[in-house]
């Protein structure tokens, strides 16, 4: 059975770091691709990051770029997004996802296609706020 399951999130001021966790299950990490996407009260939900299949590529959105990184390791199955330097526009729900139906799914112009996704995460919230 395909799951994937978040852990971490939660409130932090501005400047500060988090990290969130996508455990994977049912399938292989060596193969596809998972990102990341959060949405924001009131808007739609948008890509933050992706991480190819075998972890070769990896992607951000243009406001996270030098602030968010994303890796995996591939013995637990786990991507992680480590976010540094959160700002409160950073505020929002976020989502890891997968695309069984594409291995080449993370790529420079397919991986922040909504609703390619056909797995997601149970979401967490992370709020930046003084």
């Amino acid at each position: 059975q395909v799951q994937l399951v978040q852990s971490g999130g939660g409130l932090v001021q501005p400047g500060g770091s988090l990290r969130l966790s996508c455990a994977v299950f049912g399938f292989t990490l060596d193969y596809y691709g998972i990102s990341w996407f959060r949405q924001a009260p009131g808007k739609e939900r948008e890509g933050v990051s992706c991480i190819s299949g075998g972890g070769g590529r990896t992607y951000y959105a243009d406001d996270v770029q030098g602030r968010f990184t994303i890796s995996r390791d591939n013995a637990a199955n786990t991507v992680y997004l480590e976010m540094k330097n959160l700002k409160p526009e950073d505020t929002a729900d976020y989502y890891c996802a997968a695309d069984l139906l594409n291995v080449q799914r993370c790529s420079a112009y397919m991986w922040s296609y909504v609703p390619a996704y056909n797995y997601w995460g149970q979401g967490a919230q992370v709020t930046v706020s003084s």
